[in-house]
């Protein structure tokens, strides 16, 4: 015997669907959009962990303090107030531009983003920023030396090597 699932009150109740969801073809499209701007932290460590050349630089976008706080090895540092002054001396045009900050509560990646598109430069941004690569578990540099601290169970899988996402 199969059991029927019946919903008995109509849709528009829900505040999730209070909006009804995007055509299928718009939803498409949008989201593909999404995927041209943004990188997570897990790609972004693969891509850098195969060795080799990534196809991107990383540039983090915050102050000197939290630079020396911590930062993705090899990521240039460029404050976002200094893009404008000294990206296309630090940076090649050829080569895409992945921007972090501190983590998904701060703009700052957003804003550096912004600053590297208007002088020309072919950028994205890495979701979760600094915060998630280090909560992810990945390998981070201080002004001391190199760190790692054993991944946070409610952003990366614990006994595995990806999300499978």
């Amino acid at each position: 015997m199969t059991a029927t699932v019946t919903t008995t009150a109509p849709a528009a109740a829900s505040p999730v669907l209070r909006v009804a969801p995007a055509a299928p073809a718009d939803a498409a499209a949008y989201f593909r959009a999404s995927l041209v701007f943004h990188a997570d932290v897990s790609d972004v460590a693969t891509a850098l962990a195969a060795g080799g050349d990534p196809g991107f630089v990383m540039l983090d976008s915050r102050s000197t303090a939290a630079w020396d706080q911590g930062h993705v090895p090899g990521a240039v540092h460029l404050p976002t107030a200094l893009i404008p002054e000294q990206a296309e001396h630090l940076l090649d045009k050829s080569v895409p531009v992945v921007t972090y900050c501190w983590g998904p509560g701060c703009n700052g990646a957003t804003r550096a983003a912004l600053a590297l598109a208007e002088l020309g430069f072919r950028v994205k941004e890495m979701l979760g920023g600094f915060e998630y690569w280090v909560r992810e578990g990945f390998e981070f540099e201080t002004w001391e030396g190199r760190e790692r601290r054993v991944a946070d169970a409610l952003t990366a899988p614990a006994d595995a090597e990806d999300c499978g996402c």
